[in-house]
């Protein structure tokens, strides 16, 4: 029972952890990416940061590196090159590596 108990917590934190990194960081990059117009790049480039930031925490580098670049390409105003390589690390994103849940646990 008690190794029923540990595999559990340890699927919990990893969802956790999946949360706190992969989801946090695909909801800013789509709020960013639809709110652009109203942001300053600064903004923009401060955020994008921190997404690559988080990608780079769950292990995710190459979307790291792109959130990185588009980051930069903002910085030097070049939104075609931005909104490329932020469209390239989407489809990148380690979201796609979601935890599977298995099944619904029974919780009494």
């Amino acid at each position: 029972m008690e190794i029923s108990r540990k595999n559990l917590r340890n699927e919990v934190l990893e969802r956790i952890k999946f949360m706190k990194t992969c989801v946090m960081a695909r909801e800013l990059c789509l709020m960013v990416r639809t709110n652009r117009a109203v942001l300053e790049p600064q903004d923009v480039q401060d955020v994008c940061q921190y997404i690559s930031n988080l990608c780079r925490e769950e292990g995710c580098s190459e979307p790291s590196d792109l959130c990185t670049k588009a980051a930069h390409a903002i910085g030097t105003a070049d939104e075609e090159k931005y909104l490329d390589l932020c469209a390239q690390s989407c489809v990148k994103c380690g979201e796609a590596r979601r935890p599977q849940s298995k099944k619904d646990a029974y919780v009494a």
